[in-house]
C-alpha cells in the first residue's frame, strides 16, 4: 500500500523487513520482541532469556509478572477502569493519603507520566506566585545535564539543545546553571525567579548524584529568597536510591515534587506532590487530566506501595545498591582502560566508559544483559528493586566478559 509514497527527508515511516512501519521513527528500536517476563528476566518470542538491568528505564520496580500486581489488576479490571475526576475515586483518595503520610506533602495531583508530573509542578509553582499578586515571578532555575521529560515545557526546563532543535523558540522562563556551585545559583536569582528545579540524581544526563550538601544549600537558598524548591524524582524516587525518596537522604523537604516510573511498576502513573499553601492556589480550572489517577492505575499504585512499605523492602534495595557498587569498584580496578568513573546512588548506577556507549549496550544485549546508555557516554544500570546478589554477580560477569571481548578484538 506504500509503493507510491514519495521519499521524504526525515520521514517517520521506515522500512523494516521490506515492510513500512506504521510507527513514528522516534526510537532506534532493536529487533528484540519480548513476549513475557518473570522476576528479573524477560523472554523473547523465540524463548531466549535476558537478565533485565534496564527495567523499562527504571519503571518495573517489582520486576516482571509480580503475582500481587497481576491479581490486583485482574480484580480491578472486573470493576471500574475509568471515571472522570469530576467524581470521587476511592482508590485515588487512598493512594494520595498514603503518599501524604509518607512524605513532606499535603496534597497530590495524579498524572499518567513523569513529564506530566513535571508540567504540573511548573504550573503549580508559577500559579502560586500569581495568586500572591507577584505575577512577574515565573522564572525557574534549572541545571545543566537535567532531563525533565519531552513535553514542550519539560524540554525547555531540561535545556538539552538536541531535544529543543526543530521545535521553534523554546518556552521562556527557564534559567540554566551548573550544579555544585551555590554562588552561581544565587547569582541567577532575580525579581522574576519563582523556583529552583533539580533532580537529586540526574538520570538521562549521566547518572550524576547531586550531593546532599548541595541539596541542603538549595533549600536554604529558597528559604532566604522566598523561592519554591521543586524536586524531579521521576527516575530516582520510589525506592530507587534505597530511601522511598532521594530527598530524604539530605534531611530536607521540598515544596513540590514530581514522581512517576516506579509508582506504578509498569502501569502508567505519575504524581505531583506539594505542600498545602502551594497546592491551595490550584483551584478548579487551573489544571486537569482525563486519565490521571483513574481507578485502575491507583489500584496498582496502592499495591506497589504495599510492597515498598514491607519492613525489609527498602533495606534490601540499600543492601543491593552497596553490593552492586562494591562489584563495580572491583570491575573498575580490573578494567581501568575502559571504566573511568562509577556514579549514582543505590540501584541507580552509571559507569562512565571509554567504548562508544551504543556499541557496548549492543554487545551486552548479545550476551543477554539489558542495560541502557545515558549522557556523557555512561552505561546506566537500573535493575528492578527485587534484584538479588546472584543477579548482580551474573550481570557483573557479563559486563566483564564484554570488556574482555573488546580487549580481545583490540589485540587481534
Amino acid at each position: 500500500m506504500y509503493n507510491n509514497v514519495p521519499p521524504i527527508s526525515g520521514a517517520f515511516l521506515v522500512l523494516k523487513d521490506n515492510k513500512m512501519s506504521a510507527l513514528y521513527n522516534t526510537y532506534a528500536r532493536s529487533n528484540l520482541n519480548f513476549t513475557h517476563g518473570e522476576g528479573m528476566r524477560l523472554f523473547t518470542d523465540e524463548g531466549t532469556s535476558y537478565l533485565d538491568f534496564y527495567s523499562g528505564i527504571g519503571v518495573n520496580a517489582l520486576g516482571h509478572n509480580d503475582k500481587a500486581l497481576v491479581s490486583a489488576l485482574k480484580n480491578a479490571a472486573e470493576k471500574v477502569w475509568h471515571v472522570s475526576n469530576l467524581f470521587q475515586i476511592e482508590q485515588q483518595e487512598k493512594l494520595a493519603k498514603r503518599l501524604v503520610d509518607l512524605t513532606f506533602a499535603d496534597a497530590v495531583f495524579f498524572t499518567n507520566s513523569g513529564t506530566e508530573a513535571v508540567e504540573c509542578a511548573i504550573k503549580t509553582a508559577r500559579h502560586y506566585y500569581y495568586t500572591k499578586g507577584e505575577k512577574q515571578r515565573t522564572d525557574i532555575i534549572t541545571f545543566k545535564g537535567a532531563f525533565h521529560g519531552r513535553t514542550f515545557g519539560a524540554i525547555a526546563a531540561g535545556g538539552n539543545p538536541s531535544y529543543l532543535e526543530g521545535f521553534g523558540e523554546p518556552l521562556a522562563g527557564f534559567i540554566q546553571v551548573e550544579t555544585g556551585d551555590i554562588e552561581l545559583v544565587e547569582k541567577a536569582i532575580d525579581k522574576k525567579t519563582c523556583a529552583i528545579l533539580i533532580e537529586p540524581v540526574q538520570g538521562e544526563g549521566g547518572v550524576n548524584a547531586i550531593s546532599d550538601e548541595f541539596i541542603r544549600s538549595l533549600r536554604e537558598l529558597c528559604d532566604r529568597h522566598d523561592l519554591l524548591l521543586i524536586l524531579d524524582e521521576v527516575q530516582c524516587g520510589y525506592g530507587r536510591t534505597g530511601k522511598l525518596f532521594a530527598y530524604q537522604s539530605a534531611n530536607i523537604e521540598p515544596d513540590i515534587m514530581a514522581i512517576a516510573k516506579g509508582i506504578g511498576a509498569g502501569f502508567p502513573l505519575g504524581a505531583c506532590l506539594a505542600k498545602e499553601q502551594v497546592a491551595a492556589s490550584m483551584l478548579p480550572g487551573t489544571h486537569g487530566s482525563t486519565y490521571g489517577g483513574n481507578p485502575l492505575a491507583c489500584t496498582i499504585g496502592n499495591v506497589v506501595l504495599d510492597r515498598m512499605m514491607e519492613p525489609d523492602f527498602l533495606p534490601h534495595v540499600e543492601r543491593m545498591g552497596q553490593k552492586l557498587n562494591w562489584h563495580l569498584q572491583q570491575l573498575a580496578q580490573k578494567f581501568p582502560q575502559y571504566i573511568k568513573e562509577i556514579r549514582g546512588k543505590g540501584l541507580m548506577v552509571g559507569i562512565k566508559i571509554t567504548p562508544p556507549i551504543a556499541e557496548f549496550v549492543a554487545l551486552l544485549r548479545k550476551n543477554h544483559l539489558l542495560a541502557i546508555g545515558a549522557g556523557d557516554n555512561v552505561l546506566r544500570l537500573l535493575p528492578p528493586l527485587i534484584v538479588s546478589e546472584q543477579d548482580i554477580t551474573e550481570a557483573i560477569d557479563i559486563i566483564s566478559a564484554s570488556f574482555e571481548k573488546l580487549e580481545g578484538n583490540e589485540n587481534e
